[in-house]
Parts: C-alpha cells; structure tokens; sequence
C-alpha cells in the first residue's frame, strides 16, 4: 500500500489515531500480507523524491496488488509536495501502475477519503477538486482496477451527520490523553473505529469488482 497520513500504519505514541491501511490486514486471512508504506503527509512527488516508492516497487513480485492513494497532500503549496492535478501528478499515477505492471503486479487506483467538511445544508464540501477527475481519468485510461473511495466516503458521511460522522474521526476532549493533554478535532485523520470503516468501505468495492483478492476475506 502506498498513499499518505490517512493510510498509514501510526505508532502507539500517535493513538488514537490510526491508517486505514494499518487495519485492512484484520479482513483477510494469514495468507494475505498487507505491507504499508503509506506515510504521513506524503504526496506523490514527495513519496517518489524521497526514494520510498523505488523501496517499495523494488520488492513488489509478480501476483502483487498495489493499492494507492494520493491527493490530500498533492494539493500542498510546497514545491516539495505540490503536483498539478492533470499534469505531475497524473504523471506520479502513471509511474506507479506502469511499474507495478510491468513487475508483474497488480494495481489498484483509490481516490481520497472525503475531508469531514459539511456545508450548512448536511452535505461534504469537495476538498479535493481536480484531483478527483485526474485520478478517475488515469484509471480509464489505464483500465486498471479503481475504488472511488471519495464517493464511498461521502455517502457514508453525508448518512452518518454532522456529529455522528465525528466517531470517524479524531475527535476527543482534552485530558483523555496524556500525549494530547489539549484534546483535538481533526476533519482528515481517523479514529480506530474509523479506520476499520473505511477498509470494510474498501473491501466492499473489491468484493464489488470481482477483485481475485477477495477469495482470501475472513468474511466472504
């Protein structure tokens, strides 16, 4: 797995907060390992300017999926982070699935998970913009498999409500914590219960795919 801050696996001094990829292993059996390189505050240029991508397609084998999901940080002003949406960064997605075919993997595509925004009306602001059409354009031009985890996210915010939604997220009162003694409310990064709900949304679109992976779910 590769993407940023909302997959990535988190150490203990970070709790509660936690990845979405740092939970998926859960839904599969002992024969699936999940590797995440997914890291905190990475774009797509970032990730590959660092050498973390050229680690991880060094060791990808044949038969190897490789989900990704970058966009959070892509949109950053930096020039270290910052790529444009139909340009660079549709470049950055080319690379990895390009590469990971040509290993012999497997790629799989995922947009962002939504912001928790609401507008006054009870719906998600779109916080990602362009990034959303550069990735759902790459993954039909390329033909690879691709989760829409920005709309599957949404759906389920926009269900949930304003305050409900905040169980997801990294919500807590100050005092609970004593690493966090000042509390928090953070719209972008989850919770554990979060993280296991955006990788059962994502399971879900796998077995909704026909994913060959899904054959290793503890629950079918």
């Amino acid at each position: 797995m590769i993407g940023d801050s909302t997959m990535a696996n988190k150490p203990e001094h970070n709790l509660p907060e936690y990845g979405w990829g740092q939970v998926l292993n859960h839904f599969f059996t002992d024969g699936i390992v999940v590797d995440n390189h997914a890291k905190n505050g990475r774009s797509s240029k970032s990730f590959i300017d660092e050498g973390s991508w050229e680690k991880v397609i060094t060791q990808v084998q044949k038969g190897d999926y490789v989900i990704i999901q970058f966009g959070h940080n892509d949109q950053k002003s930096d020039t270290a982070r910052y790529t444009g949406p139909f340009d660079t960064y549709q470049d950055n997605l080319k690379r990895f699935i390009n590469e990971t075919k040509d290993k012999g993997g497997i790629p799989i595509l995922c947009t962002s998970i939504v912001r928790r925004l609401f507008n006054d009306n009870g719906t998600l602001r779109d916080s990602h913009g362009d990034y959303l059409t550069g990735v759902k354009q790459v993954a039909n031009e390329t033909g690879v498999y691709f989760i829409d985890m920005e709309a599957k996210t949404k759906e389920l915010m926009e269900s949930m409500g304003s305050e409900k939604s905040k169980q997801l997220y990294l919500f807590f009162e100050s005092g609970i914590y004593p690493h966090r003694p000042e509390g928090k409310e953070d719209n972008t990064h989850l919770s554990q219960l979060g993280a296991f709900t955006i990788a059962g949304l994502a399971v879900e679109e796998m077995k909704a795919l026909g994913i060959p992976l899904v054959k290793d779910l503890v629950n079918k």
